[in-house]
């Protein structure tokens, strides 16, 4: 039996996710991984049971590693301006150091994997700030509301920020200047996401 070298599996994952990101889950194959990878597609087997094996250990992995980023510094007991300020920062460092980690996370979101996948992980960040969003709404910091309104509010206009700053281009074409986020404007819009959600 070959034996496992981990410098490998890891370019393996790389390459995975760069495949991914590029032609989607559908798109995804072993045997195109194999080639983009250069090794054969035996190798693969060596570290992966299956498809769906590698594309579990990749969202695992990236999971992980989001998770770890995102509560850096994050303290669900503290208030909740404070709180979200930290989410904010460490989520928006996150997408913008790691667009390709971010874009497959998204993509995995979004497929028939995402629910088979998270009930396989440790719940610790959605359990982390559901206890945050409760907190905020015992101490009256923030109205009560269905999870997936207080995820539009609290977050969306982050991620559409984010995703301005990625653009090549000014909001209406290249004759408008990039858009750049920065701590000013993260603030900026931090201030108006917390008026709009306290009670």
């Amino acid at each position: 039996m070959r034996t496992r070298d981990p410098r490998k599996e890891k370019a393996i994952r790389r390459k995975a996710l760069e495949l991914i990101v590029r032609s989607g889950l559908d798109g995804f194959s072993m045997q195109a991984l194999a080639r983009a990878a250069r090794v054969s597609p035996a190798t693969l087997y060596i570290y992966f049971k299956h498809r769906d094996d590698l594309l579990f250990q990749v969202y695992r992995e990236q999971s992980e590693l989001m998770t770890t980023e995102f509560l850096r510094g994050f303290d669900p007991d503290g208030p909740f301006a404070d709180g979200l300020r930290v989410q904010w920062k460490n989520r928006a460092r996150h997408a913008l150091d790691h667009p390709l980690e971010a874009q497959f996370l998204e993509q995995v979101r979004h497929s028939p994997y995402f629910r088979t996948f998270q009930e396989k992980l440790p719940q610790t960040f959605s359990a982390t700030m559901r206890h945050f969003a409760m907190n905020a709404i015992a101490r009256k910091e923030m109205r009560p509301m269905p999870a997936e309104i207080f995820w539009s509010l609290v977050y969306a206009p982050l991620y559409q920020l984010i995703r301005f700053s990625q653009q090549d281009t000014g909001f209406f074409g290249t004759d408008y200047p990039k858009f750049q986020l920065n701590d000013a404007l993260l603030e900026h819009a931090l201030q108006g996401v917390l008026r709009a959600v306290r009670p």
